[in-house]
């Protein structure tokens, strides 16, 4: 038996080896022959062995009409490379092909047949399936799966070729034309999910399909499409389909479109911006939103919007925007409104404004330039803008309005230029403030006795510093209710200012820093302000008196602090505290300061008792006054830390197991005594104190302390609070306290992304302006950026600040309080139902200033969102439903309704 066997192998592989000949002999007919491999690294590859003809040519010669000789002298026939006979059905590449179970070649027929796990690769294409028969006399392959046992299609063909990639049940495909024919199809380009019944392919990126179907939902059985008998499909660029209908759910829908377009391409494109049909009792009925979309360049695009309304109001924005990588960034909103909404008035029918606002915003890269920088962030116009934008309620109590334009210069970190423009303007007041130019230049601390190369120990005077801080700034003001040249000439101010620190490291006395200093400062202005009374109207007067005037102050000091550290541990055994620590920062400057400055102060009558109140010439200009007076005293600063040693209850055995917790971050108090003062020596003392509890709860709060008591009408006297009979620590005069905190579930299992799917980090950097509208969308509408993997969020936060502050007419002082609380948060009803709700309350005014509320539902592939605002400048009501895909995200169902409440 055992000779028998080997008998018969021994015949065998000489049977396989000589079928093996045979087919490397039809092979080698055909030029250019398959090469594959399957369940091992076994490769068959034939390449042409054909020979070049080649004629008896002319001799090969140069320019100039001599033959060319090589290096052995012989001379250089002319070589014709095109003579080169090709096989007709010959392939320009190889097919490598390959398979996991067996490969069954047919001889006579020129067939490979592929089976489980079957690929076939040919230039870019790539082709899979579980069986796989390559033709090569036609050159063609079909592609088929199998049903296994339990009727379940296995190893459905996959086609990849440049950007295409479908699945199909069956592929039939030439590698010579390109071409081909697949059933029961499906494809992705971009957000879109395509499937048709039969495909037709003509080209590498033209596809021609029957019974197709769109759809953006990625399920086997999509919850909703669009229909229709014949399309044609350009490959990442655009489909092109007859009459169309959408099906939900399976069901048609019996809406008919004559023809469909889908444009598939990435990127930016031109084209029409649909509009947001909206009903509103103040503006009418409108149509919000429609406009243009042109991309004008690589670097440059623009954007045209407009709201229209049935009562005549209109609002028009113009958004160019521009960047060049690497260089620079930004974008222009041009908005003009025209707001034409119903009165109150029973005497007139129409309420009629028209305003503006220009918002800009420019970011220069870093490397562009370096020591150089240039970036601008604008927001000016009509202060009646934001009061009456009812597409936009998050800005409508916005009161304030800035603006800032910086360059910036840098030399080898020694001097520093900037340069900047800006503006202010309060909308309830309607003042609008316009600084330009304002600039400083600094040159930073040089040490004129420094050695170039240390060498030993530097001498202590080595160690003085010297610097330069110069600032000028120009400002006009007006009021845009009451605009004028004039006005805007009578508010012009400028001024400079010019501060020389001369400072002195002095080396350490144990524990404790010792720092000399001298500070010399000096202040331009371009008018004096005169300050009488007038009894026939019993009013202060002001007249202004310009030209160029100029003041000094200067000043010596020297500083000394430290640090102290105290621990207590004495706890017992089972506390879960180990010990609570207190550091102590005590810092105190002996300073002195020469009255070079009372000659600009003088008193003024202030009301018709005849008090006198103090001013100086130069309050209410750009920089202010120096402080009239000599000083002579001590400067205090105390500053605390608390933290605790907590062990965990988990662990009570280990060191590890002890965690430190912050109870106060900071707290302490700052002021100064003045022993040359003759009145009022002690200066207010400033409290302050920061924390976050339970790293949950932030808290700040700061407040001034007076000590020193006041008459009837508030005006401080000499005297302290605690002398006397009653004890008392002084008046808090001011103060303010912030707490905040939020309160988040635990999220819910993600889904981990692969890193290269994972996409959230490639996007274009945002500027400001683009971060603030994406902001205010949120704001807007909160249902569409629901959150479901968060079960529930909750944000609280409160803020209380009051102020002593001076009457208009000097009668004395009063006390202005405000107060409000913000509350928002959301939970999940359901998996997918989401409910929310944010509100601000305003306790000065008694009242809600602003609630909002918003329903989200999640549906897969679409989203549901209702947003009510019942309370606020514009009570609101919109309910949208849309797909999630950016591609239709214009495809919505929309109900919008808000009205103006004052």
């Amino acid at each position: 038996m055992k000779d028998g066997g080997k008998f018969s192998l021994k015949y065998i592989f000489i049977g396989l080896f000589a079928l093996l000949l045979v087919i490397l002999t039809h092979a080698s007919k055909a030029n250019y022959p398959f090469s594959g491999k399957f369940n091992a690294p076994l490769t068959l590859q034939q390449r042409d062995t054909v020979p070049s003809k080649v004629d008896s040519l002319p001799l090969k010669k140069d320019s100039l009409g001599n033959p060319i000789r090589d290096t052995t002298g012989k001379l250089v026939q002319q070589i014709d490379t095109l003579n080169v006979k090709i096989s007709s059905d010959s392939l320009d590449a190889p097919v490598q092909y390959s398979a996991s179970d067996s490969m069954v070649l047919d001889v006579p027929t020129k067939k490979i047949t592929l089976y489980n796990k079957a690929s076939t690769k040919y230039k870019d294409l790539d082709l899979t399936a579980y069986s796989i028969e390559l033709d090569q006399p036609t050159q063609i392959v079909v592609a088929t799966y199998m049903v296994d046992s339990l009727g379940e299609k296995q190893g459905k063909p996959h086609f990849v070729q440049g950007e295409s990639n479908m699945d199909a049940d069956s592929i039939i495909y030439n590698f010579k034309t390109q071409k081909g024919i697949t059933k029961s199809t499906f494809t992705q380009q971009g957000e879109m999910f395509v499937y048709g019944s039969r495909i037709k392919k003509v080209n590498i990126n033209d596809f021609f399909a029957l019974d197709g179907r769109f759809t953006t939902c990625n399920l086997d059985t999509p919850h909703f499409a669009f229909r229709t008998k014949k399309l044609k499909l350009v490959n990442k660029k655009l489909a092109v389909s007859g009459p169309i209908h959408p099906e939900f759910e399976g069901v048609p829908v019996p809406v008919y479109i004559p023809f469909g377009f889908f444009p598939l391409s990435q990127g930016r494109k031109s084209g029409i911006l649909p509009p947001q049909f909206v009903a509103n009792e103040q503006f009418g009925l409108g149509l919000e939103g429609v406009g243009y979309y042109k991309v004008l360049g690589e670097k440059f695009d623009v954007m045209l919007r407009g709201d229209i309304y049935s009562y005549g109001g209109w609002r028009a924005v113009l958004t160019p925007t521009y960047k060049r990588r690497y260089r620079y960034s930004g974008r222009l909103n041009l908005s003009m409104q025209n707001t034409r909404i119903l009165s109150r008035d029973a005497t007139k029918e129409f309420d009629v404004n028209r305003s503006f606002n220009v918002q800009w915003s420019h970011v220069a890269d870093a490397k562009a330039r370096p020591g150089t920088s240039f970036q601008a962030s604008v927001n000016a116009g009509s202060t009646q803008y934001n009061r009456f934008v009812g597409a936009n309620p998050s800005i409508n109590f916005q009161n304030q309005m800035y603006s800032s334009i910086a360059y910036t210069k840098n030399w080898n970190n020694k001097f520093n230029l900037s340069l900047t423009a800006g503006h202010d303007q309060n909308n309830r007041t309607r003042q609008v403030n316009v600084r330009f130019p304002d600039g400083s230049f600094t040159v930073n601390n040089f040490y004129p006795f420094q050695k170039k190369e240390f060498v030993g120990t530097p001498k202590w005077y080595e160690k003085l510093g010297i610097g330069l801080n110069s600032q000028f700034r120009n400002q006009v003001s007006f009021y845009d209710s009451a605009f004028s040249f004039t006005q805007l000439i009578d508010t012009m101010q400028w001024g400079a200012q010019h501060n020389i620190p001369i400072t002195l490291s002095l080396p350490s006395l144990g524990p404790i820093q010792i720092a000399p200093g001298i500070s010399y400062s000096e202040r331009w202005y371009a008018q004096q302000f005169d300050r009488t009374w007038n009894p026939a109207t019993n009013k202060i007067d002001t007249s202004i008196n310009r030209g160029f005037y100029t003041a000094r102050d200067m000043s010596f000091s020297m500083s000394l602090n430290t640090a102290l550290f105290g621990t207590y541990d004495k706890f017992g055994k089972n506390s879960s505290i180990r010990a609570i620590r207190h550091v102590i920062r005590p810092s105190v400057s002996a300073s002195y300061k020469p009255d070079l400055n009372g000659k600009d102060y003088y008193s003024t009558q202030v009301d018709t008792t005849g008090r006198q109140v103090r001013f100086s010439r130069y309050a209410g200009s750009l920089f202010g006054a120096f402080g009239e007076g000599e000083f002579g005293g001590l400067s205090f600063t105390l500053d605390n830390n608390l933290e605790m040693k907590v062990r965990s209850k988990k662990d009570t055995t280990s060191e590890d197991g002890i965690r430190k917790v912050r109870l106060i971050d900071g707290f302490g108090l700052t002021g100064s005594y003045n022993f040359l003062a003759d009145s009022f020596q002690l200066s207010p003392i400033s409290l302050y104190l920061r924390s976050t509890l339970f790293e949950k709860i932030n808290i700040t709060a700061s407040a001034s302390l007076d000590p020193y008591k006041t008459d009837r009408q508030g005006y401080r006297i000499n005297e302290l609070a605690w002398s006397g009979d009653g004890f008392s620590l002084g008046r808090i005069t001011s103060g303010n306290i912030a707490v905040s905190t939020s309160f988040t579930s635990k999220q819910k299992e993600k889904k981990e992304i692969p890193p290269d799917e994972d996409l959230s980090g490639i996007g274009l950097p945002m500027t400001n302006e683009e971060q603030q509208a994406l902001i205010n969308n949120v704001r807007n509408n909160p249902a569409e950026y629901a959150d479901f993997n968060i079960p529930w969020s909750v944000n609280l936060s409160y803020s209380l600040s009051f102020s002593r502050l001076l009457k208009r007419d000097y009668s004395g002082y009063e006390t202005q309080i405000n107060s409000s609380v913000n509350v928002s948060g959301d939970f999940n009803l359901t998996p997918k139902w989401k409910l929310g709700a944010s509100t601000f309350y305003d306790f000065r005014g008694a009242s809600i200033q602003q609630l909002t509320m918003f329903l989200s539902r999640e549906l897969h592939c679409w989203q549901l969102g209702i947003n009510i605002t019942p309370v606020g400048l514009y009570r609101t009501f919109n309910i949208t439903i849309n797909p999630k895909s950016g591609l239709l995200r214009d495809l919505k169902i929309n109900r919008s309704k808000f009205f103006y409440t004052q």
